[in-house]
């Protein structure tokens, strides 16, 4: 049964939001490049293709419709990371277009967890703000889907005493 609150897409019937992505050229003065991108910010899907939204002789702005938020539920500890942090984020990987030179959305992520490992493998993983309906559908599907492993306590090896060991091997 599916509920409202949690639009479904795919065949394994995962949480599924489509975002915009905004990112920006800002023209720099420097003697290694003329200009540099980042991510400006990642908006609800406004659909279509890629567009220029603004552009000047300083800076010229692009929309990336299309890209999906996918809620899954081995990631949702990284989800309750990010509901639970002072500013509740989207994580977007980008990658160059090797023909232009231009970067591109490549994927996005409500997890922290997902994003860390991303950078780890050495991807350009930029953080935008999260905009308040978008965090209160992640905070409700972490309410219902997120429970904290509980802690174990484990003995340090250290307290086992090597005494005990020594005289299991029959040395005095």
């Amino acid at each position: 049964m599916q509920s409202r609150e949690f639009p479904y897409s795919g065949a394994m019937g995962h949480p599924t939001r489509k975002v915009s992505v905004i990112l920006e050229r800002h023209a720099v003065e420097s003697r290694w490049e003329s200009h540099r991108w980042s991510l400006a910010g990642v908006a609800p899907d406004e659909g279509g293709a890629v567009r220029v939204v603004a552009e000047d002789e300083t800076l010229l702005r692009r929309l990336h419709p299309g890209i999906e938020l996918t809620l899954f539920p081995g990631e949702a500890e990284g989800y309750y990371l990010n509901a639970t942090s002072g500013e509740p984020s989207v994580f977007v990987a980008l990658r160059v277009d090797e023909a232009t030179g231009d970067p591109f959305p490549y994927q996005a992520t409500l997890s922290y967890n997902e994003a860390a490992r991303w950078m780890d493998g050495s991807e350009r993983v930029e953080r935008a703000r999260a905009w308040s309906d978008l965090v209160r559908w992640m905070d409700a599907w972490v309410e219902a889907n997120y429970r904290p492993e509980p802690k174990e306590r484990r003995r340090p090896r250290s307290f086992a005493g090597k005494e005990g060991r020594l005289r299991e091997k029959g040395s005095q």
